[in-house]
């Protein structure tokens, strides 16, 4: 199992970015693909206390619920490049 679990939506340029990172950092990740209404995206709200996407839990360091696709691919160049 992943130490880094995504919660994502095809077609979504901000995810895309995200996925691009981790595959360009050669990492391991759990994919979760979340509902397109937001009212049915309970799962990811309830890891980040909001409904958008990119989320990412990171075990390893602590992230619970990781959100904003900038904010993500900094900590994922920071911490795993």
């Amino acid at each position: 199992m992943a130490n880094i679990t995504l919660y994502e939506l095809p077609g979504c340029p901000y995810c895309a970015k995200v996925v691009d990172k981790l595959d360009e950092l050669g990492l391991e990740y759990d994919s979760i693909e979340v509902p397109r209404s937001h009212g049915e995206r309970t799962e990811v709200e309830e890891v980040s206390g909001q409904t958008g996407v990119p989320v990412i839990i990171d075990d390893e360091h602590g992230i619970d619920g990781m959100a904003e696709s900038d904010d993500i691919v900094d900590f994922l160049e920071e911490n795993y490049a």
